[in-house]
């Protein structure tokens, strides 16, 4: 029965978000854009962001675009300029999907300790 309900988490969660999720995880300057705007006491602009890679703007603000597009950040409009802050939800919904998996190789796991425990009497 545990098991059932474990692997009914699997089907209840949201295949496309967690999808663009991974893929934007995927690469380590979206990654270290995320960790920099995570440690952000505010929103950052994109210029700051920009400042602090060695890529060009317009390269940043497409790696900026791929999160925006799995909602991994935010962007909000401050005068001219752009403004972006991270979005925690898409990876708390990441999270839950690996503790299912988690939950269920434990468990599976543990079946197997106990029948190799009786097996051995």
């Amino acid at each position: 029965m545990l098991i059932l309900i474990i692997l009914s988490n699997f089907i209840d969660m949201n295949e496309l978000s967690l999808d663009k999720a991974f893929k934007s995880l995927a690469d380590p300057t979206r990654r270290e854009i995320l960790k920099l705007l995570s440690e952000a006491p505010t929103a950052l602009s994109i210029s700051t962001i920009v400042d602090h890679f060695t890529g060009s703007r317009q390269a940043i603000t497409k790696h900026l675009n791929v999160l925006n597009q799995a909602n991994l950040i935010e962007f909000e409009q401050r005068g001219r300029e752009r403004f972006c802050s991270p979005n925690y939800t898409p990876l708390k919904e990441v999270n839950r999907w690996i503790q299912s998996y988690e939950q269920y190789w434990s468990y599976r796991i543990e079946l197997l300790d106990k029948y190799t425990q009786t097996s051995g009497d």
